[in-house]
């Protein structure tokens, strides 16, 4: 007689953190995309999720990977259509997930990358206190400039809910930076808006306002999410704001650019990915 899977809500919540935590390390260990850990966590339980991405944050700096920010996730309707979620979420970035504009992008790295559009935040001044608002946001910003981030799921075919994608470290995969900064200033970002090409033909539209109403407050949002979660925004963290557009699936040997009216462009180039090429042996 073959038993029933024990229900997520009898085991104890350290050890389904862990075996989730450990199912979404082996998936990027093997390069192979693993089932959605919802069904470990509760399909509704983001604070399960936010601890098992504490752990895998632990495990990295354990490992002497460099944190230098952080990313807004689902902040965009249309990306939050797409995903079938209704709410925006956070993740970590580490130093080694930067990528140069000059230098293709090896799609081997990934699992199954999507790009989209943000604006990037460069902090010079913590936001820490209790009575965070929009104005203090502003002010904390040092530069802010063009960004690409290629979001990429350890989850089987992006099958993700809120709880997936929350444990995965906000889908987070790699990060582009464009190469002009300046001061936030009296810049209205939700009027900005942005094109994204591929090979010169658009695939992805949108503006400043599709990100939370407005890139400054999707920061607000953050400032006062990780604020709770004792982990408040530092001088000199990197932020990307989230989507101002559709994400858009990576294809391989593609050079994608994103022009963001008073910011700048940013640029993205990926390699072949010679894996499917049926003439290699």
């Amino acid at each position: 007689m073959t038993s029933s899977p024990t229900p997520a809500s009898t085991v104890p919540d350290l050890e389904r953190y862990w075996q989730a935590a450990d199912r979404l390390t082996t998936a990027t260990r093997q390069r192979r995309p693993c089932p959605p850990v919802r069904d470990l966590l509760g399909d509704g339980d983001i604070a399960a999720a936010y601890a098992v991405q504490r752990l895998l944050i632990k495990a990295a700096v354990g490992a002497r990977r460099r944190l230098v920010g952080h990313k807004i996730g689902l902040t965009s309707v249309a990306v939050q259509r797409q995903l079938g979620v209704d709410q925006p979420d956070c993740g970590v970035l580490f130093a080694d997930m930067a990528r140069g504009e000059d230098t293709p992008i090896d799609p081997a790295d990934l699992l199954q990358p999507r790009i989209e559009a943000e604006v990037a935040f460069v902090l010079g001044a913590d936001l820490d206190r209790p009575d965070l608002d929009l104005e203090m946001a502003r002010s904390a910003v040092d530069q802010v400039l063009p960004a690409l981030e290629i979001v990429d799921s350890r989850i089987t075919d992006w099958d993700i809910s809120i709880v997936d994608t929350v444990a995965d470290n906000a889908s987070c995969g790699l990060f582009v930076l464009g190469a002009h900064r300046q001061p936030l200033g009296e810049l209205d970002l939700t009027a900005m808006t942005m094109a994204m090409t591929a090979d010169g033909q658009v695939v992805s539209e949108g503006t400043g306002a599709a990100c939370l109403g407005d890139p400054c407050q999707a920061l607000l949002w953050l400032a006062r999410t990780a604020r709770e979660f004792g982990s408040p925004l530092r001088a000199g963290d990197l932020v990307l704001s989230g989507a101002l557009g559709p994400m858009v699936a990576v294809t391989p040997a593609t050079t994608y650019r994103a022009t963001i009216a008073g910011l700048g462009t940013v640029t993205a180039s990926f390699r072949e990915d010679l894996s499917c090429r049926e003439d290699l042996p």
